[in-house]
């Protein structure tokens, strides 16, 4: 086999795009084609074996070379959906770095039909995101005393009662989910994945004060059942310092090292966000995807190392990028509707044997009225996995 700009002789042969070779960043231009059933870039030419050079194109979207190029961002900073060439070209539902793989499997198979692959099988990993645990309780007297009054001259007399009801123990607070996610992460073997916010309370995270007893022995009993990861606070994005600290509490709560985190808002700064992650040795990122919208940022099911474009360098954290979150599903109105959507990337995910990482929160599983039917939409996600 070869890659290389011409062939050799008659051997398997891959004609290669400049972007693996070349230093430093450029804008390249992108031309965008449609392949029997999914889309590719980099088109080489009838003499190569494939007709697109599948490997600059899946290093193209796996090392987000986009997203260090100059782009409109949204109000947090973030990269947008819709700035991407997966969105733009129509291919932001597929898969499509798994899905080149499997053609380039089809082709050697043919070539050397002893060969044996490894085969993989379909799993999901549900990340349970905690920005507040909880919604009345825990919060303090200054903040209850600010609650109330915004209650109050915001006419919300309903809240202002629940809020109450849940102080004096007569009511069940509405973030307090976690016996129903236990008893849910009893009936499957794919570990859920927690992610609890502990940093200081900001106008962008607005969490429990992480000194509180009750909120560690949350933590803690969590734990006992599931992965626990540390969500990092909006201002720690930008302060290595601040998320040493973080990431040290952490560890001190589930007396163990930590092993994954995920950034407030699915904010990303390319590269720094992961160089931060690599130089506290955190080993795997959960923020890789779009908060409102569904899909595959990187064009992946399947986790990848981190390259670092600058550097020229493969680093060791692990990137699971996550393709539905709770939130870009309440975009679809009915029931019927999410219902679709999800098992329409489920789907996609089944037919490369990938891994399916969906985003839920504690709250998604309250009774407040615009949740409804999300629990049901979260056993589809565990039924997924269980079937033959």
């Amino acid at each position: 086999m070869s890659y290389t700009r011409q062939q050799l002789g008659n051997e398997f042969f891959v004609k290669s795009h400049e972007i693996l070779y070349e230093q430093g960043l450029s804008d390249i231009e992108i031309n965008v084609h449609q392949w029997e059933n999914t889309k590719c870039f980099f088109y080489n030419g009838e003499k190569s074996t494939m007709p697109f050079d599948i490997f600059a194109a899946s290093f193209y979207l796996l090392a987000r070379y986009e997203e260090y190029l100059p782009q409109v961002k949204d109000e947090f900073g973030r990269f947008i959906a819709t700035e991407s060439i997966a969105y733009k070209h129509g291919f932001l539902h597929q898969p499509v770095v798994d899905i080149w793989a499997y053609k380039f499997k089809a082709i050697l198979r043919e070539l050397y039909p002893d060969f044996v692959f490894p085969e993989r099988a379909y799993s999901i990993k549900p990340i349970i995101d905690v920005p507040s645990a909880y919604n009345f309780r825990l919060k303090g007297i200054m903040r209850t005393f600010g609650g109330t009054l915004k209650d109050l001259f915001g006419l919300k007399l309903k809240r202002l009662y629940n809020r109450y009801a849940v102080l004096f123990s007569l009511k069940h607070d509405p973030y307090d989910t976690y016996k129903y996610i236990i008893n849910k992460q009893k009936q499957t073997k794919y570990k859920f994945l927690f992610f609890f916010l502990i940093g200081a309370f900001s106008t962008y995270d607005k969490g429990i004060n992480v000194n509180k007893k009750n909120f560690k022995s949350l933590i803690k009993h969590v734990g006992d059942y599931c992965h626990v990861g540390l969500k990092i606070s909006y201002f720690a994005l930008e302060n290595n310092l601040l998320l040493k600290k973080e990431k040290g509490k952490m560890e001190a709560i589930i007396n163990s090292s930590l092993i994954a985190s995920r950034n407030s808002y699915s904010k990303l700064n390319f590269p720094e966000s992961y160089r931060n992650l690599v130089e506290l040795e955190i080993k795997e990122d959960y923020t890789m995807g779009y908060p409102n919208h569904i899909g595959f940022r990187a064009g992946s099911c399947t986790p990848f190392l981190f390259y670092d474009l600058d550097f020229e360098t493969q680093t060791p954290l692990k990137i699971n990028s996550y393709h539905i979150m709770d939130y870009a599903l309440l975009k679809n109105k009915s029931f019927l509707d999410k219902k679709k959507t999800l098992n329409e990337v489920i789907s996609e995910v089944k037919k490369v044997n990938g891994q399916f990482v969906p985003v839920f929160h504690n709250y998604t599983f309250s009774n407040l009225q615009h949740w409804n039917g999300f629990k049901e939409l979260f056993n589809i996600i565990l039924g997924s996995a269980n079937e033959g």
